[in-house]
């Protein structure tokens, strides 16, 4: 493929500029005229616009591609052509990365593509489950109420992220502000205390007060070390999770790690019962739905187990027993995947699961909150005690013994 610029008017007369990727020449001109431009010269680009073409361009925002994908649903289910819907958003979101992707996409539409086929040239835009769920409404001709469903699903999946979030950000930030307080005080006050507390001979200091400069020293002297020390093993960390059984170790750790485990069990399968829902009433064969949704699935361990939960689906174990013999779900979620099956209403009992399972999330990340702040407050509070109460104590010492 090269690169090639043009300029070109739009149908108001206004000029554009940009960069198109073709085969040749000819090529290049008539994606222009399919993004419903009227090419006035094209060229093939300079070098360094090949090269930052080479690297890629900037994938879409996430909240442009849901957008888009709502937009798109609802000119569809009104009857309006696949490539003017598709004209209509990219117009709609001129400017942006989205608006360059589905005038490329419109292009290969008008050219007898399917759209799922299409997307794929996009893969930094377009997951293999977001394809795979525009190919089965394609194949069973209601495109439209699929992206509908697609939309909710990517809307309230990115509610659920967005919420885990926000819950750590207000006590990830007063953690910061107890370390610099806590730290503050041990390099700047207590050593100050430590020079007025050295001039008094013959007197046993406090045991509190003891305690309390023996940190300031190692924190001042030694510091940096145990700084280096948390860097090394948040990289460790991060390393680890690149090799398959430490991660696969790390996150069956996680689960069992109070308050945190619960969360992101009740997250994840939140996750997965909506995009199960989604693939099943889009037409998905239940093996395929199953595949895709377990992709989706954040948490290596939960998904190790789910894959051993399709297999035996695939055997001819039902969907409920499997998922309750794999046990990273809460087991409410088996009891109304079975009552789904046995009613024959499985897609609408996966949506219901899947609301009822953000609806725990919810619930469970507040509580979580609110235990979490006092609780911080409270250990930075009993902190900064210590330390006062180590510096008053020599001092109501000295007292007594001037008293005495």
């Amino acid at each position: 493929m090269t690169a090639f610029r043009y300029e070109a008017v739009d149908a108001a007369g206004r000029k554009k500029r940009g960069t198109v990727e073709a085969e040749n020449l000819r090529r290049a001109r008539r994606e222009v005229i399919a993004s419903g431009l009227t090419p006035l010269s094209v060229g093939e680009a300079q070098e360094r616009a090949f090269i930052q073409i080479r690297r890629g361009p900037p994938p879409p925002k996430k909240a442009d591609v849901i957008a888009a994908t709502r937009q798109l649903a609802t000119l569809v289910e009104a009857a309006m052509p696949l490539e003017e819907a598709l004209a209509a958003v990219a117009q709609q979101m001129e400017g942006t990365v989205m608006a360059r992707v589905l005038t490329a996409v419109r292009g290969r539409v008008i050219e007898g593509w399917r759209m799922s086929k299409a997307l794929g040239e996009h893969p930094k835009a377009f997951s293999p489950l977001y394809r795979g769920i525009v190919a089965s409404g394609e194949t069973s001709g209601d495109l439209g109420a699929v992206l509908s469903r697609l939309a909710d699903m990517q809307e309230r999946n990115q509610q659920m992220a967005q919420k885990a979030q926000q819950a750590l950000i207000y006590p990830a930030c007063i953690f910061v502000v107890a370390i610099g307080v806590v730290w503050a005080l041990m390099s700047f006050v207590v050593p100050r205390m430590v020079e007025q507390f050295s001039r008094m001979d013959g007197v046993e200091l406090p045991l509190p007060t003891r305690l309390v400069i023996g940190a300031s020293e190692f924190i001042t002297n030694w510091g940096w070390l145990a700084a280096l020390i948390v860097l090394l093993m948040g990289v460790g960390y991060w390393q680890a999770r690149k090799r398959e059984g430490a991660r696969l170790l790390l996150d069956r750790w996680t689960l069992k790690v109070p308050v945190l485990g619960p969360l992101m069990r009740e997250l994840d399968a939140a996750r997965f019962a909506r995009t199960l829902s989604t693939l099943f009433a889009a037409g998905a064969p239940l093996l395929e739905a199953l595949e895709g949704a377990r992709r989706t699935l954040t948490n290596s361990y939960i998904q190790k187990e789910i894959g051993t939960a399709v297999n035996a689906v695939r055997e001819g174990a039902s969907l409920a027993v499997a998922i309750r013999r794999a046990a990273v779900f809460p087991p409410i979620m088996a009891s109304m995947i079975a009552a789904g099956e046995r009613s024959g209403a499985l897609p609408d009992m996966l949506s219901r699961t899947a609301t009822q399972m953000e609806g725990s999330f919810e619930t469970a990340t507040a509580t979580a909150l609110r235990l979490l702040e006092p609780a911080v407050i409270v250990l930075l509070g009993l902190i900064v005690m210590l330390i006062v109460l180590s510096i008053m104590l020599p001092i109501l010492q000295i007292n007594n013994m001037a008293l005495g």
